[in-house]
């Protein structure tokens, strides 16, 4: 295959490759959020995509509380404080909307037995729901009588526009690979995205906790005949997915520096995407199959356009259900050993 032909140069290979990873680390962690919850309650929280989408405000408001509303641009390192308290005000509120989400919209239905499609579709309302309500907060803001102390959280008019960080991360080259400049961030967001998949995989497979996780998993009636309580082992699973959710908003808001109130579709069909192509309820699998699906999306970028991302994006997905319909990993979480 000539590199040439099809990037214009090896450069523009790897520097597709590079931001493929990049883009591939965002999409593996809110995978893990996805990929959760099928391994636990064999259903898909559709939902899960405004969790994410709530984190990127929490990084945005974080930043503004800190600095203000006038626009700057950071080093890493000046930003790196400010940063790390968005980081866990992400975490926190992405762990609270799905907490909630899982008292509200799943915990009915499944001490009652319902259906999965109806808990499915319950997920789906819950997402549009979710969605409406940051759509609508400066509403909200202005029946409390609170429009004005929050103008700069919910500026009248305004809150279903792009929202912009007020301050922008410039990232510094570090070294060269193949005449592309890998940055700072780009260096920090594949490093950070890895370490918490780590992290969480030995969580799951060593931890009390999480072998609860993974007895619920393989066979929730006799996981509750040994005393594990499957109502705290969902509550965790959610909370675990939230928590990866506002750590992957904390990246994005790195990355990109905005976001609105409807942010987290495409990005959350597209991590769905990668839990599925790496064998969605299986926690190897949604990182491998992030960083597969930000690289080759990004080689089809380059190839056919940047109109054709998402297209390539879900293409590669129907090709892999068609060849290997468990993903490319397979194994379910129940299945995980230690």
């Amino acid at each position: 295959m000539d590199l040439g032909a099809l990037f214009g140069s090896f450069d523009n290979f790897v520097s597709f490759t590079i931001g493929g990873l990049v883009f591939g680390a965002i999409y593996a962690l809110i995978a893990l959020g996805y990929t959760m919850v099928y391994g636990v309650l064999q259903l898909i929280n559709f939902a899960h995509s405004e969790v994410f989408m709530y984190g990127t405000f929490a990084v945005a408001w974080t930043f503004i509380f800190v600095h203000g509303t006038s626009d700057a641009s950071w080093s890493l390192g000046e930003a790196l404080p400010t940063l790390l308290l968005a980081l866990v005000m992400a975490m926190l509120v992405s762990a609270g909307v799905a907490l909630l989400l899982e008292r509200a919209a799943y915990r009915p239905l499944l001490k009652k037995g319902a259906p999965k499609l109806i808990a499915l579709i319950s997920a789906i309302g819950a997402s549009f729901a979710l969605a409406e309500a940051m759509g609508l907060r400066d509403r909200f803001a202005g029946w409390v009588g609170l429009e004005d102390d929050l103008a700069n959280y919910v500026s009248p008019g305004k809150a279903r526009d792009v929202y912009s960080n007020p301050v922008g991360i410039d990232p510094k080259g570090l070294f060269d690979i193949g005449g592309y400049t890998v940055t700072d961030v780009d260096l920090l967001i594949i490093v950070a995205a890895l370490l918490m998949m780590v992290a969480l995989d030995q969580f799951v497979r060593r931890t009390r906790f999480g072998r609860g996780i993974r007895a619920t998993a393989q066979d929730p009636e006799s996981a509750a005949l040994m005393g594990v309580n499957s109502t705290r082992v969902v509550q965790l699973t959610f909370l675990i997915g939230g928590l990866m959710a506002g750590a992957a908003a904390t990246l994005y808001m790195m990355k990109i520096g905005s976001t609105r109130q409807n942010a987290g579709f495409i990005l959350g069909v597209k991590a769905f995407t990668a839990a599925v192509m790496g064998g969605i309820g299986n926690l190897r699998g949604a990182l491998l199959g992030g960083l597969v699906l930000g690289v080759m999306e990004n080689w089809g970028a380059a190839v056919f356009g940047s109109q054709w991302r998402d297209v390539v994006a879900f293409v590669l997905l129907v090709l892999i259900l068609l060849v290997r319909p468990s993903g490319l990993l397979g194994e379910s979480l129940g299945k995980a050993r230690a």
